[in-house]
């Protein structure tokens, strides 16, 4: 009986891995065409062209966020492929970042500064660079703004200066950072570090977005850290099954997209996965089709979800207040998983739009659905906005208007939109997943981890 089952798993895993492309059709290429350049304006035009920075969310007045200056980086480069702007005009905006990042000023002092060994503040004010207020030196944002700095070196190969210098600085900011001061509790590296208060007592554990940050520290060329990281990583994972797919569990998607959106884990393979007999997009695919399979159950009965209006993330929320029994948030990593559950209602495009390259057959559809359905309460210059709860019916004051309806955010969040226009673009011509295969730091990261197979061989 053992055999049968395990021969039944096996043929379930291989006909999930060795399912069709996804074919886009004319009336998908027209929505997407639309929403990634609507999605693309956000980073074009939100940003301080004299450094570079881009505000975590608009139009609320902000902060700079260096993650999703990172994704904006690379925005540029699908800008340009697909005629947005010129290469010229990327290039320029590009080396004035890389300029404002390779000089801002780096010390242990509170104040008055960028970052500090090679890392960057979470958020910075968006006219001077410096750090905003007393916020954590970060080490996931400044991985993902790494992510957006070497797709631009790879990108930019012309024996011209300005993509000479581009190349240069990139390399220069990414020599800089030292991962083995981080490593607070060896071999872990720690979520970040204040001036006033020294590490973060956490450490990047389980499975998450810092499988980017993992990759790049074992890829550094100046302050690598020890391949036993991996395997210390790869430890603390929660394989289980929920909604009725297995797989290593995150509750909050994003979890699942960040890393996949400059690096293709399709056919390669680290010693966990092996065991598993998948790789990590696989795993991200079955983690989309759990968290739409808890939306569609609905067990707390919340307005509006269904097969087409789903995904649960970190994202933007009405209000942290309760009415009537009933618990609302802000701003909050919502998600589904074995681990807990999130879930006030509050569904954010990005979870869907992030997901696109894995599951286009469910992601798409919702995509469009919630367009269709709420109009322009949720889609407007920008593309989709942060987030939406139609249950939530009272008093916001981030609001996208009346609430009669529903809540609709009045924001658009750099960190969400970066997923859905890289993401769109990756499921339709694979452009950012081929670029990143051309980087040497990249590659060096993954085999010191000890993926193997497909592109890597």
């Amino acid at each position: 009986m053992k055999t049968i089952l395990f021969f039944f798993l096996t043929l379930s895993i291989a006909f999930a891995q060795s399912k069709p492309a996804y074919r886009f059709t004319a009336a998908d290429n027209a929505f997407l065409d639309s929403l990634e350049h609507d999605t693309f304006r956000y980073f074009w035009n939100t940003t301080n062209p004299a450094n570079g920075l881009i505000p975590d969310r608009a139009p609320t007045n902000s902060f700079a966020s260096i993650a999703a200056v990172g994704f904006g980086l690379t925005s540029y480069l699908v800008g340009v492929e697909r005629g947005y702007i010129s290469r010229t005009q990327a290039a320029d905006r590009t080396l004035k970042t890389l300029r404002f990042f390779a000089k801002a000023p780096q010390s242990d002092k509170a104040t008055g500064v960028s970052g500090y060994k090679g890392f960057f503040y979470h958020f910075l004010d968006m006219k001077t660079g410096e750090r905003f207020k007393q916020v954590e030196l970060s080490t996931i944002d400044t991985a993902l703004l790494l992510g957006g700095i070497l797709s631009s070196q790879t990108y930019f190969d012309k024996n011209i200066p300005v993509e000479t210098e581009i190349r240069q600085l990139a390399e220069q900011i990414y020599e800089r950072v030292d991962w083995t001061w981080i490593q607070a509790r060896p071999p872990f590296v720690s979520m970040g570090w204040h001036p006033e208060k020294g590490f973060i007592q956490a450490d990047w554990k389980g499975y998450n977005e810092g499988m980017l940050l993992y990759i790049l520290a074992l890829g550094s060329p100046t302050h690598p850290v020890g391949e036993d990281v991996w395997a210390a990583w790869t430890k603390s994972y929660d394989w289980a099954n929920f909604q009725g797919q297995s797989h290593v569990n995150f509750d909050p998607l994003f979890g699942h997209q960040y890393s996949h959106v400059w690096i293709d884990f399709r056919g390669i393979k680290d010693k966990y996965m092996q065991t598993k007999g998948i790789d990590y997009a696989e795993n991200s695919r079955r983690a989309t089709y759990a968290n739409r399979a808890y939306c569609v159950a609905n067990p707390a009965k919340w307005q509006d979800y269904g097969p087409t209006i789903w995904g649960l993330t970190a994202c933007d929320g009405a209000k942290d207040t309760t009415v009537s029994n009933r618990s609302f948030f802000s701003y909050r990593a919502r998600g589904a998983a074995i681990q807990q559950i999130v879930d006030d209602g509050t569904i954010a495009p990005t979870a869907a739009g992030g997901s696109i390259a894995f599951a286009p057959e469910i992601c798409l559809p919702a995509l469009k659905a919630m367009k269709t359905k709420y109009g322009s309460k949720l889609y407007g210059n920008y593309g989709f906005r942060d987030a939406f709860n139609p249950t939530y019916r009272y008093p916001s004051a981030y609001a996208n208007g009346s609430t009669s309806n529903g809540w609709f955010d009045i924001d658009y969040l750099g960190i969400d939109q970066g997923p859905i226009l890289l993401m769109a673009e990756n499921a339709r011509t694979n452009f950012i997943w081929n670029l990143m295969k051309r980087n040497p730091h990249i590659k060096k990261g993954l085999k010191r981890a000890g993926f193997t197979g497909g592109w890597l061989n």
